[in-house]
């Protein structure tokens, strides 16, 4: 592999002048730059960028943490940071923090380490004084840290009462709600929505709320103990889509019919949801447009530009199809 001597070498310049080159920085003669950049050309020289963001002290990379990469959400937010941070010349680092407090914060020191120019981030435990700690910007997406900084978010209590309000105008007369990790935003958001349009119903119980901590398995689980024990419920609106699949799987055990006994609502829209038999109805996310918009202010920040607007909260919409 080429290094910036071999390039100078050929040159016939010196290493100095080639780093003007690469760098853009400095004056370098017209004659020169020709030399060098065909010299670059003709030795196909890549830059030691880990060296370059020593020297800098940043580089061309951001960070992106999410709490967990097994939910089909987090990857198609991934793609969308990723897209967007290639064509403004960035890379990213993804690092899923499982929402260990000690596993953020290595992240976070490691993210440093390596001179990253900002961090998208999805946390329920990161605090407003761990980010102004960074000195670099952040921008919070899919769940608010904190007020101030910049957020992209969705409406997810609308959302919810979206969804609850679907399952009434199709019949069913005992709705239960699978919620998401107590204490996490979104999942607490989403709960209230649910509790907006049922809590004044003769038929509502508390015990009609379960927790599936967003995650399939745990949602079988809590579905078939609740299921079991109020065989009552014809309709189930799960705070997000995996739960929602789970919920259907553990109806299926029992043999409850979909949507016939049963009608299942989601939340997300991931791509999951419409191969699934039954195919799930769901809020659907504008997932794509959150991870672009926040790459985009992230890099707007980055380049101390005046990017405007710091708090989004984007619509959501449901879509029906054949589990209700």
């Amino acid at each position: 592999m080429a290094s910036i001597k071999d390039v100078a070498k050929l040159a016939g310049v010196s290493v100095a002048s080639v780093s003007r080159v690469l760098n853009d920085k400095g004056y370098v003669g017209q004659h020169t730059r020709e030399m060098v950049e065909q010299a670059i050309k003709e030795l196909n020289y890549k830059p030691n960028e880990v060296a370059r963001s020593l020297f800098k002290k940043q580089s061309n990379t951001i960070g992106l943490i999410v709490p967990d990469i097994m939910n089909p959400y987090f990857p198609e937010l991934a793609r969308a940071v990723e897209d967007t941070a290639s064509k403004f010349g960035y890379n990213v680092i993804l690092c899923n923090s499982d929402e260990d407090r000690v596993k953020e914060q290595t992240y976070l020191d490691m993210l440093q380490q390596n001179y990253v120019t900002g961090i998208i981030v999805s946390s329920n435990t990161m605090t407003a004084e761990q980010i102004i700690e960074l000195n670099i910007p952040v921008v919070s997406i899919d769940r608010e840290i904190s007020k101030g900084l910049p957020t992209i978010v969705v409406e997810n209590t609308k959302g919810a009462i979206i969804a609850t309000r679907f399952l009434m105008s199709k019949g069913c007369s005992r709705i239960a709600h699978i919620r998401g990790p107590q204490g996490v935003v979104n999942a607490d958001e989403r709960c209230e929505g649910y509790r907006e349009v049922v809590h004044q119903e003769s038929w509502f119980n508390d015990s009609y709320i379960i927790d599936g901590d967003y995650d399939m398995e745990s949602s079988i689980e809590a579905t078939l103990e609740l299921l079991k024990t109020h065989p009552e419920i014809d309709g189930i609106f799960a705070s997000n889509d995996i739960m929602a699949i789970g919920a259907m799987k553990a109806a299926n055990q029992l043999g409850r019919r979909i949507p016939e006994e049963l009608a299942v609502v989601g939340f997300d829209g991931i791509k999951l949801s419409s191969v699934t038999i039954p195919e799930l109805t769901t809020i659907v996310q504008p997932i794509y447009e959150l991870g672009e918009k926040a790459t985009t202010m992230l890099v707007g920040l980055m380049n101390q530009q005046e990017v405007g607007q710091t708090y989004y909260k984007l619509d959501v919409e449901l879509v029906e199809r054949n589990s209700t």
